[in-house]
């Protein structure tokens, strides 16, 4: 069966970076900033050292108070967000005439 790999502790640096341990025991220091980069909800992440520094981990997932979050595999696999992703190519059938 496969597991998850989430966030188990995170610990908030200087410069938008943090120290997250994983639940696979792996510790990585990672820069948010392309993470936080846009987006309103993560205006208050980037530009208040204190609220950055008000993170949690809750339920795996990096998280503020306002709602903000990062998905654990985005930090643990170092993808794109989902915001930065392409949407899916979806092909058109040609409708029956």
């Amino acid at each position: 069966m496969t597991q998850f790999i989430r966030v188990q502790a995170a610990e908030p640096l200087d410069a938008l970076r943090i120290r997250v341990r994983f639940t696979n025991g792996e510790q990585r220091e990672i820069d948010l900033t392309p993470y936080i980069a846009t987006g309103p909800i993560f205006e208050p992440v980037r530009t208040n050292p204190a609220f950055f520094r008000s993170v949690v981990v809750d339920g795996g997932t990096l998280t503020w108070s306002n709602g903000a979050d990062i998905d654990p595999d985005v930090l643990y696999y170092g993808g794109a967000p989902p915001w930065a992703q392409a949407p899916p190519h979806s092909e058109e059938t040609p409708s029956a005439r």
